[in-house]
């Protein structure tokens, strides 16, 4: 079963309640500028990517499928192309996507990075950070193809024809798309204060 959790949110969702998700600059708390940001972030003390996001930006949402999770972050304050440098000239990830429909992915060795323009205010940037192993449980190859080749992806889930094996199941609709990204299903919220859902949502 995937869950959404999370603390206080204007979108509580205490029934079970399926709807779209919407992530907006309104939606984004007050961040600090993007000088400080950046200074803080290049300054960090940390080598882990989840680390430095979780310190900079505000946590929006939860995705989680037993115990693994994605969590969802958003900023006002940076365009991808301005995000992604600073990201990953401050840790270099093992792999990077180019960018496709305003969504561009990073490989790092436990996390998947993924930065996307929100289909809902050009104004806000989603930062999504999903452990490998939600990514290899959940993922749609069909999502994840557009941006990696297959045999790298086996590679690096470990899983030989990880493709195949992963399509089967989608067949159900438990396949995921990335916080916005093309998955299956409808969205399916839990008991929670947080916006969000499992593998089958998102546009």
């Amino acid at each position: 079963m995937i869950i959404a959790t999370g603390c206080s949110s204007p979108f509580s969702n205490d029934k079970g309640i399926q709807e779209e998700v919407e992530i907006t600059a309104n939606d984004i708390p007050e961040e600090p500028s993007k000088d400080e940001i950046i200074n803080k972030i290049k300054n960090n003390s940390s080598n882990d990517i989840d680390d430095i996001i979780e310190a900079n930006f505000p946590l929006m949402d939860v995705v989680q499928a037993d115990s693994n999770s994605a969590e969802i972050y958003a900023t006002k304050r940076f365009e991808l192309s301005e995000l992604a440098s600073v990201l990953t000239e401050t840790i270099e990830p093992d792999e990077k996507s180019e960018v496709k429909d305003n969504q561009q992915i990073f490989i790092y060795p436990d996390e998947f990075v993924t930065l996307k323009v929100s289909e809902d205010d050009n104004d806000a940037l989603i930062i999504e950070v999903a452990e490998d192993e939600f990514v290899r449980r959940n993922y749609s190859p069909s999502f994840l193809g557009t941006y990696f080749a297959f045999r790298l992806l086996d590679n690096v889930f470990g899983v030989n024809d990880w493709n195949r094996r992963r399509s089967q199941e989608c067949r159900s609709g438990n396949c995921y798309g990335g916080y916005t990204g093309g998955g299956y299903g409808t969205p399916n919220r839990g008991d929670t204060s947080f916006r969000g859902g499992g593998p089958g949502s998102g546009k």
